[in-house]
């Protein structure tokens, strides 16, 4: 509060200056003019120049001595007229300065408002807003900001909790299967070293799923901040040798894999973060894909837009998945998925590397007949 009074001071102080130094300059000109207009419309000394030659020496005395007092009578109105101006000046001072004061605090006391709401906010709950009223004026529009930011805030806490839960939760069961088979092995007297051995297996797979779970994390909070890499590129290349690094794979598990590709896809971005991507999308439709099945990646753009689809032959997806299938953590078979050690992240961590390009991901899909994944970024334009 005492930087606001201190705010409210200097507007009253600007607020006086400017008001006593337009007084000032008024009343300075009143002051200037006024002794040459008393001097203008003497009125003896009009007689005295216009009889002078007709007046005897007797009457010219006179007028003489009407003269005088006519100038010491103009001289006390001049100096009663400086008195009056100090004494309004001095008024006006102090006036200003306490019409200035209480404007000040008209003007800023939404400010006390923002200022009491925000200390009223913590780290641990922003859910309050300041929620100012009245006309919209600058500091409405600075109370309306500041409610969005604490919103964006509000959601990214939002986000980091449940990623922390939901990343502990996936974490504790591979350590609760590698704990049990141990404690059990190691309790047991009569265990034999094909126990050991079997525990010591189920401990690798545990260790293995935990490390890909580390790996995923590490990559999904890389991108959850935006990437420094930003250069314009061709996405045709890089679709092209993905295509190619997955052939062989895709091969050995008897899925056909074709690609069809216009020209000239240019974007701005990060072409690592965006092979990651595509990679990504690539990887999970093979891996759903039986074998004799087609995948097929189609490339291409518009006006606006350059898009990259991925179309499989797979189990597909009913409506309620296909909204969860970016979430992180999901996966369509929670089970089967966590023996694999697949963690959940992949698609979560293309929509993440996507939207940071200013882009978006979409999936069309059909249960028992496939899925089609596509992410959009906006086009190059070269001027």
């Amino acid at each position: 509060m005492k930087k606001l009074g201190g705010i409210r001071t200097k507007i009253a102080l600007l607020y006086s200056i400017l008001l006593f130094g337009l007084a000032s300059i008024v009343l300075g000109v009143i002051y200037v003019s006024f002794p040459q207009s008393l001097s203008d419309s003497e009125v003896t000394q009009q007689n005295v120049e216009t009889e002078s030659g007709g007046l005897s020496a007797e009457r010219l005395n006179g007028f003489e001595e009407l003269l005088l007092f006519e100038e010491k009578v103009n001289q006390n109105a001049v100096e009663q007229l400086r008195d009056y101006i100090l004494i309004a000046l001095a008024g006006l001072l102090l006036i200003s300065l306490m019409v200035g004061w209480y404007a000040a605090g008209i003007v800023l006391k939404p400010m006390k408002h923002i200022s009491f709401a925000a200390r009223e906010i913590s780290a641990t709950d922003l859910s309050k807003r300041i929620a100012l009223k009245g006309p919209a004026d600058e500091l409405r529009d600075l109370a309306d900001t500041f409610d969005d930011m604490l919103a964006r805030l509000d959601k990214a806490f939002i986000n980091q909790r449940e990623f922390l839960e939901e990343a502990a939760h996936e974490l504790r069961n591979p350590l609760a299967v590698l704990k049990a088979n141990l404690e059990v092995v190691a309790a047991d007297p009569e265990s034999t070293i094909e126990d050991y051995t079997t525990a010591s297996e189920v401990a690798s797979r545990a260790a293995d799923r935990m490390g890909k779970l580390v790996d995923d994390l590490l990559l999904f909070a890389q991108h959850e901040r935006p990437d420094v890499q930003r250069i314009d590129l061709d996405l045709e290349e890089l679709i092209q040798n993905t295509v190619e690094d997955f052939q062989a794979e895709a091969k050995s598990l008897g899925v056909l894999l074709d690609v069809e590709c216009d020209p000239h896809l240019e974007v701005v971005g990060d072409p690592s973060a965006l092979r990651r991507a595509f990679a990504n999308i690539l990887s999970n439709s093979i891996r759903v894909s039986e074998n004799g099945k087609r995948i097929h990646v189609h490339a291409g753009s518009d006006k606006e837009m350059v898009w990259i689809s991925v179309r499989d032959e797979g189990p597909g997806l009913v409506s309620e998945e296909a909204e969860k299938v970016f979430d992180r953590f999901w996966r369509a078979d929670q089970v089967s998925a966590r023996e694999a050690g697949r963690s959940g992240l992949g698609l979560a961590i293309v929509k993440t590397i996507v939207e940071s390009h200013g882009g978006r991901t979409t999936v069309r899909s059909t249960k028992d007949v496939g899925s089609t994944f596509t992410i959009w970024l906006p086009r190059l334009l070269k001027g």
